[in-house]
């Protein structure tokens, strides 16, 4: 009678393949990650500018002084506080923020979760770094 199963050599060779595959997979995964993050930065600050322009038209071109003024209005202008808050791995912080001007900035907590800050100002413009 013949004796059915794996060898070691066999078992070995297996574990070396998936060893492999998960090597080339998690780079990328990650990389994918931090994509997305990187994205819903940008469209947090996205959302974030069109509440304060929105708040500017109907306030004779006065931006608000404080997030709440945004947040507090039935109906609100934003349904979220970001401001010091970390969403998908960005911070977010408002650096001015004044009846006639605005920066808001996006900064990744880690390099885990993002490469890149973002930041939005006054007309709704992203850019790619910190408010100056």
């Amino acid at each position: 009678m013949k004796k059915r199963g794996f060898t070691l050599v066999e078992i070995m060779i297996v574990v070396a393949i998936i060893a492999l595959l998960a090597a080339i997979a998690i780079p990328n995964l990650l990389r994918a990650r931090i994509t997305a993050n990187e994205s819903a930065a940008q469209a947090t600050l996205r959302t974030i500018s069109t509440a304060l322009e929105t708040y500017a038209a109907a306030n004779n071109g006065a931006y608000p002084d404080t997030e709440e003024s945004l947040t507090s209005p039935t109906p609100p202008y934003l349904n979220k506080a970001y401001g010091g808050q970390t969403v998908q791995g960005y911070s977010y912080t408002y650096s001015t923020l004044t009846s006639t001007a605005y920066c808001v900035q996006a900064a990744p907590s880690s390099t885990a979760s993002g490469t890149k800050t973002y930041h939005v100002t006054q007309g709704g413009v992203l850019e790619e770094n910190a408010c100056s």
